[in-house]
């Protein structure tokens, strides 16, 4: 009788036993920056709230993920991540808790909006800081070293958190970009520009990072490469 050779199927990803799974989810649009009125200010940042767009990209995020197994839920300082995470919380029955360390990159003197018109404008300061990949270039601007200072240990204390289980972090672009990085070794700003209300996924053991998926927006647009609807009127 032959004897029979065993076979060996290609198995789909599951995090190591220990591991948590952390969803990234940049807040939604928030409100234009209006040269004339600056944002508010909060510890110095930025403070704007969502724009309607994002309050419907929220709403979108939440019917997504209030299918999933979640433990916790975060948020920072930052009101337009509170806002994000709103309807997700309320359909979980969870208590957003607030890590301010991973509020955005802080812009220096450039923050209240001021950021967004230099960007539109091709300032060369601006284009300098992308070319160069660094933050501090603006004028008073957080350095790429002082963003990983605060963001890596907060991510990781929240990883410990949640040993074999699930939670959700609303961040900023800025901080997504320099997570990843992290995560990767990559360029500071290859990571940079993730979608609002889009979501990255790491899975965390100890000092090992693993990169699952970067800028999913399948809540929003259905398409791969399509662009975002406007949200119904």
């Amino acid at each position: 009788m032959d004897e029979i050779e065993e076979e060996y199927r290609q198995v789909r990803f599951s995090p190591p036993p220990g591991a948590a799974e952390l969803l990234l989810v940049r807040h939604g649009e928030s409100a234009p920056a209006n040269p004339a009125e600056p944002f508010p200010l909060v510890d110095g940042h930025g403070d704007p709230p969502l724009a309607p767009e994002g309050h419907w990209q929220a709403e979108a995020l939440a019917r997504r993920l209030s299918r999933e197994a979640i433990d916790a839920v975060y948020v920072t300082s930052l009101r337009r991540t509170l806002e994000t995470a709103a309807p997700l919380a309320e359909r979980l029955d969870l208590d957003p808790i607030v890590e301010p360390d991973l509020r955005e990159v802080h812009l220096g003197a450039w923050e209240g909006g001021l950021y967004r018109k230099k960007a539109a404008a091709h300032d060369p300061i601006f284009l300098q800081a992308m070319a160069e990949q660094r933050w501090d270039l603006i004028p008073g601007a957080e350095s790429n070293a002082a963003l990983r200072a605060r963001t890596v240990p907060a991510l990781a204390r929240i990883a410990e958190r949640h040993p074999d289980g699930r939670a959700v972090v609303f961040t900023h672009g800025g901080v997504i970009g320099c997570l990843l990085a992290e995560a990767t070794g990559s360029r500071p700003f290859a990571f940079l520009g993730a979608d609002n209300a889009s979501v990255s996924h790491l899975v965390i053991m100890g000092e090992r990072w693993l990169v699952r998926r970067f800028n999913d927006t399948g809540h929003l647009d259905g398409g791969l490469l399509s662009v975002a609807p406007s949200p119904p009127t």
